[in-house]
Parts: C-alpha cells; structure tokens; sequence
C-alpha cells in the first residue's frame, strides 16, 4: 500500500498520536483530509492532534467537522464543548448537548457542563448540578473533588466537604472516598479535621498501609514531630513517594539535610522528580554543596526582560483579566494569599489581545531559551531539548492589600513566569522590597536560615523568566492592586 494511500495515512496518524508525536500525526492527517475519504473519525483525529498542539481555534473546526458529519458521535459533541470551555467561549448550548448524547449518564460530560455553568456565571447551578450526581453516586471521586472545590473558591469555607461527609455515611467501607476526603481537608490545612477522619477510616478497616502513610504526612506537616518520627521509622521499608516527600520536608525541619539527601536523590528518577528537584537545593544548600549552583545557576537562572506592549494594550489586557477573577478565593492547593487566581488556560483564549500577548511573550521565551547555557544530562533545566514552546498552564493572579505568595515551585512545567500587568502606585506598595518577586527562599514551615538568592522588583511590562523548579515567592505590599499574568512552559518533549 502507497506511503500516500488514505489508510496508511490514517494509520500513520494513529501510530504518531500514540507516539505522542502530534506534528506528525497532523501532517499526516493534513494530507488526508482533503481527500473523499474522510470521515467523522479522521476529522476527530485531526482535532485532537491540533489540541495537543494548542491551535485551540482549528481543534475546534476540526470537531465541529466530526459532529456535523456525525451528529450523535458523543466524542465529537464532547470535544467540542470541551475545547470551546478551555477557549473562554460560551459552551453551555454544546455541553448540554455533549451530555443528552450520553443520555445523562456520562460523569465527565456532566464535569463539562458543569465547566460552562460556571463560565457563564451560574457557579450555584453548577454545584447543584454536580452535587445531585455525588448524592446519587457516592463513590464519584473526581465529582467529589470538584464539588468540593468550586464550593471553596466561591467562598464557602464552612460547608464546601459536606457531600464527603454524607459520602461516607452512605458509603462507610469506601476509603478510596475516605482518603479523598482526607487530601482536600490537608491541602486546605484543616489538620483537625483531617485526623479526625483518619482516625474514623482505622477503626473501620484496621492497620492498613495507606493509613499509615497518610498518618505520616499529617504528622509531618501539622508539626507533631514526635509522632513523625516513631511513624516513620515503622514506615522506612516503604518506597512512596508522598512519604518520601514529607519525609524529605520533616529531616529538613530537624536540621538533617543528609537524612534526606538519600531519598531526594533516588526520587529523581521517578515521576516526582520535579518535585524534590527544590528540595535538593535547599539540602546542597544547607552543606554549602556546589551542586546547589550547578542546579540553581551562578548567578541563577533567573532573567527579567521588558516586553514590547503599549500602554494602552495592558489596560485593554488588564480590563479583561479583571473580568476574569471570578472566584472568591484561590484554590485550596494554590500559593496565593490575599487575592484570587483565574480558571481556565488564558492562552487557550480567543481575544485579540490575549493573541497578541501570548505572541511577545513567546518571542521572549525563545530568547531567554537561546539564551541558556549549553545542555548538561541530567539537569532539570539544562538537560531538556529546546524545541517547540508549549504551554503547561497560563493564568493570572490578582493580589490587594497585604496580598502575597507563599513559597512554592511548579512541578507541572519546565519554566515559569511572571508578567507584571498592572502595579499599585509607589505610595501605595511600600517600601522596597514589598511587591517584590523572590527567588530561593524555603518555605518559611520549614524553618531554614537560608536566603533569597535574588528579589526582582516588578515593572509594567516587565517578565520574569526562571526555572520551575526553583523556590519563588512575593513580598506583601501595603495596598493597591498587583495583576499579574503567569504562565508555565512545559518540558520539550513531555
């Protein structure tokens, strides 16, 4: 069969996408779209692939081509929605329908519509919507979790577990829904809480393995370091990787760097490597070990470069982003203190000025990646090839009086940023360095005499360029408004 003929084209397709090789795979399905033999499923194809790749606006011709061809193909319906959700585009019509092809049975066409309820301002719909399902399925983790979440960033602090609480009531031996229960309660510091339920989740089902992990990030992370130290040392034949974390952050709070050396070293080879790559710093630090520089950088990798946009570009950029900050508090897994952070990719968006931002900041991505010394195996930074620019996350955090960041990394990307919108005036910010982005300070938790290794003072129009896996955090100011755009580029080739 020719190289060209339409079934080896599509089945070259096939084989790319599940290379994860999406450039590929759109030029093959490129060449064999104009041909009669396409169909809904080629053209379905074809969008994934360019959804991959980010062109949200062709992904969305693409499936729109699949459902016309085929009307009751729930994939295309779904895909639709889905990618007109992440565009910032009023999807509700087209997730209603996604979800009626399913016949109201699909749990994450329901998570669709429940996406753009929010996105049309109706977040009570939305919860409503998603908790009726929870009720009816107890056991419905990802809905759990969503419910959970859009309630505690509309505000509600009081009663956003409350479907967990009936969950396990009606379903008492679930401790999958148990222990999803138990990370919301951690990830919103409710330690209380939290143990409370552990403690409910032993007498239930006894000593289990899970258990004891769980028991030992509590420990670790709510300061009763006794108890951290007898679990872990029941726990040291185990390789887990949330106990390996905490028990990597609870050696650092003992002033033990070469406790946890050992194990930082051997996570680096497994899927969490972006996230002990930090912890290592601060433990090369805390030895005055060079490698802490050969990760970090001499001076660190760390650039600030003033983008080329108008004045009147930022208030049309800020005017949309304001818009944007719907929500009443930032997520519970988030950094930012005093202040919101928005839903949704901004770079997925479709206004012009989105467009035309995301381009210069692209441009001075390329150059700041040119612009990095040569590649070195091995290194976080260094060690990836330097191709395509792709996004792992695009957002904006609006930060008011007494507003921060606490100290934190980005295991999701490859290089991180922050663009610098719109700033208080100087009367307003305060003295230097409030507002301030800084750069290799711990997490003050940890309790680490170790410095900053730079503090960056923010510009309209300025970006800040550096590696995810650096510590990064900001100075509160006194009063104002700080908006900022961020973005995460993801690792080439991931």
């Amino acid at each position: 069969m020719p190289d060209d003929h339409p079934r080896s084209l599509y089945e070259s397709a096939h084989q790319a996408m599940g290379r994860r090789d999406f450039t590929s795979a759109v030029a093959s399905l490129e060449r064999l779209l104009p041909l009669p033999a396409c169909d809904a499923a080629a053209w379905r194809l074809y969008g994934f692939a360019l959804r991959e790749l980010q062109r949200m606006a062709d992904a969305i011709a693409a499936f729109r081509r699949a459902a016309a061809l085929d009307p009751m193909d729930g994939l295309a319906a779904v895909a639709v929605a889905e990618t007109m959700v992440q565009s910032g585009l009023p999807a509700l019509e087209e997730a209603r329908r996604a979800f009626d092809l399913s016949g109201g049975s699909d749990s994450q066409r329901l998570l669709t519509l429940a996406s753009a309820l929010v996105a049309e301002g109706r977040r009570e719909d939305a919860c409503d919507l998603v908790a009726a399902r929870v009720r009816a399925e107890p056991g419905w983790l990802e809905g759990q979790h969503r419910l959970a979440e859009m309630r505690w960033v509309g505000g509600d602090a009081e009663h956003f577990a409350d479907e967990y609480v009936a969950g396990v009531v009606a379903e008492p031996r679930n401790l999958r829904l148990r222990l999803g229960w138990f990370r919301f309660l951690c990830q919103a510091k409710r330690w209380g809480a939290a143990r409370r339920v552990l403690s409910d989740a032993e007498q239930v089902f006894g000593p289990q393995q899970v258990l004891l992990i769980a028991k030992c990030y509590l420990a670790a992370e709510s300061g009763t370091d006794a108890e951290a130290e007898s679990l872990f040392e029941l726990t040291k034949g185990l390789q887990d990787n949330v106990r390996d974390l905490a028990w990597i952050r609870h050696c650092l709070r003992q002033r033990r760097p070469e406790a946890a050396e050992a194990t930082a070293l051997r996570m680096t080879s497994s899927t969490s490597a972006n996230l002990v790559w930090p912890y290592l710093s601060l433990i090369w630090r805390m030895r005055q070990d060079p490698r802490a520089l050969w990760l970090d950088g001499s001076p660190p990798f760390v650039r600030a470069l003033d983008v080329d946009l108008a004045q009147g570009e930022r208030e049309e950029l800020a005017a949309l982003l304001r818009s944007l900050h719907t929500n009443q508090a930032p997520y519970v897994e988030q950094s930012v203190r005093g202040g919101t952070q928005t839903e949704r990719p901004l770079f997925f968006r479709t206004e012009p000025i989105i467009t035309t931002v995301k381009e210069r900041l692209t441009k001075a991505v390329r150059d700041y990646i040119d612009g990095l010394p040569a590649a070195v195996e091995g290194h976080p930074l260094l060690g990836s090839p330097r191709k395509e620019i792709l996004y792992a996350g695009s957002w904006s955090v609006r930060l008011q009086r007494q507003g921060f960041n606490v100290a934190h990394t980005h295991p999701m990307g490859w290089l991180s940023s922050a663009f610098y919108v719109a700033l208080p005036a100087k009367e307003q910010m305060g003295a230097a360095p409030a507002g301030w982005i800084r750069f290799g300070e711990p997490p003050p938790e940890l309790g680490l005499d170790i410095s900053a290794y730079a503090e960056v003072e923010p510009r309209e129009g300025r970006l800040v360029l550096f590696p995810s896996t650096m510590w990064h955090s900001t100075v509160p100011f006194e009063a104002g408004e700080r908006l900022v755009l961020a973005f995460d580029v993801r690792r080439p080739g991931a």
